[in-house]
């Protein structure tokens, strides 16, 4: 998978300290504390695996989303959900984009005003649209024209004008694995700029329009996910902005996919160049002033705000092969590695900034041989059975795509600050695990 922009790193080096949430901290003899809780005290006392998240660094990651981008940013709850992080987002001035009812539900159950809700989806149902219809959701991004039909019908039962946004795919093309690509012709999502799709949409959303069923106030466009380079952000803007300002919308809503850093050798753009970068590719194209122009941000919220931590269960040394260290989870909360091939760190919590000389393959404990979490890490040569070890960089498409594959219960989530922790997903029972059964 294409990474970010890289310096030389060799894998032998100490954990880079930014890696780590905003504040971390180690102490003298090299055991890492979040939010001013030690990470083997929450070890101990709320077991393993175990996702810890900094609430400050949440905090301050939608603060700088806010700034950037002003009133309207959405945080992209796909990225990671619970009511507690559906709440921090919107006290931090953020609304929320929800794809899906499961989605919805949880962020309406959380106390989110509708209005502040984006409601996304490329096959939104008509049950689905129907509940955020009655919900009094904020904006609905319009992705298809069943989803139009749909929406035609049921409005023309309810005395409701909601407002609406067209999804367009521009053809511009990123440099991310090819699973996360979405900006594309060839693409599930949106409306198509080139085939003359965008342009039909526009004239059947004007009409619904014209007839009182809705207000069509923009165009949404996504490029993808784990975006490093700022350019294309830009071409799709000159691809764009042809198309959108004789229409005279008030919105355009670039979508997410802001990289973040995951190894050593990566560094992500900043938040605020990303806004920087549109919004002069928007003034460049002739985009009005007065138009609000805003983003999706949700891998960049949340993924280096949290780690995972993990009880090593064997180490199986084959001579001449390679050193397979097994932890007590695995695919099952973090499949991210088997689906994109995508790369994390490994570190002890007891010997944070290390010299990390022993080679291993951090496996999880699910049947399977690609349950692969780390395939190439590097921990200290003192590893031992019943170490805790920490992969960071965990809180984007950890918890969100866990599963209980191989019936393994998923993590409890933490979120910690001011030397205190809170249970904001409890881990589940095996009883949980019979709750659908009949």
């Amino acid at each position: 998978m294409p990474r970010g922009s890289a310096e030389i790193s060799r894998p032998t080096d100490p954990l880079r300290f930014d890696l780590l949430p905003d504040t971390a901290e180690i102490d003298e003899s090299g055991a890492l504390s979040i939010g001013g809780c030690r990470v083997a005290d929450l070890a101990a006392e709320y077991g393993t695996p175990l996702f810890i998240y900094d609430e400050e660094h949440l905090r301050g990651r939608c603060r700088q989303a806010v700034a950037a981008w002003g009133d309207g940013v959405a945080y992209a709850t796909k990225a990671f959900l619970c009511r507690a992080m559906a709440q921090l987002a919107v006290e931090e001035g953020m609304c929320l984009d929800v794809s899906t009812e499961g989605e919805l539900h949880v962020a309406l159950a959380a106390g989110v005003p509708a209005d502040r809700l984006v409601l996304h989806g490329n096959n939104k149902a008509e049950r689905e649209l129907a509940q955020a219809l009655d919900a009094g959701v904020g904006r609905i991004i319009v992705d298809s024209f069943d989803e139009i039909e749909r929406l035609e019908g049921l409005l023309s039962t309810r005395s409701l004008r909601p407002q609406v946004l067209a999804r367009v795919t521009p053809g511009v093309e990123v440099h991310t694995h090819e699973f996360v690509q979405t900006g594309q012709d060839d693409s599930k999502f949106g409306f198509g700029l080139a085939a003359g799709d965008a342009a039909r949409a526009v004239a059947r959303l004007q009409a619904m329009e014209a007839a009182g069923l809705v207000d069509f106030v923009g165009l949404h466009a996504h490029l993808g996910s784990q975006v490093f380079a700022l350019e294309p952000f830009a071409q799709a803007i000159e691809v764009l902005a042809s198309f959108f300002a004789p229409l005279g919308l008030p919105e355009l809503v670039v979508g997410g996919g802001l990289g973040v850093a995951y190894l050593n050798g990566e560094h992500a753009p900043a938040m605020a160049d990303w806004a920087d970068i549109v919004r002069r590719a928007c003034r460049a194209a002739g985009i009005p002033e007065g138009t609000r122009v805003t983003a999706e941000p949700g891998r960049s919220i949340v993924a280096d705000a949290a780690v995972t931590v993990y009880t090593v269960g064997t180490i199986k040394n084959l001579p001449g092969i390679r050193t397979y260290v097994a932890v007590d989870g695995g695919m099952s909360d973090n499949p991210r590695p088997v689906l994109y091939d995508s790369g994390y760190e490994a570190f002890l919590p007891r010997a944070t900034l290390a010299p990390r000389n022993l080679e291993i393959r951090v496996v999880g404990k699910h049947c399977e041989s690609g349950d692969v979490i780390v395939p190439d890490a590097w921990v200290p040569d003192d590893l031992v059975v019943g170490d805790l070890l920490v992969t960071p960089v965990t809180g984007a498409y950890g918890y969100s795509m866990a599963s209980n594959y191989n019936k393994v219960p998923r993590p409890a989530v933490l979120f910690v600050a001011d030397g205190k922790a809170r249970v904001v997903v409890r881990r589940e029972s095996l009883d949980d695990l019979l709750r659908l059964d009949t």
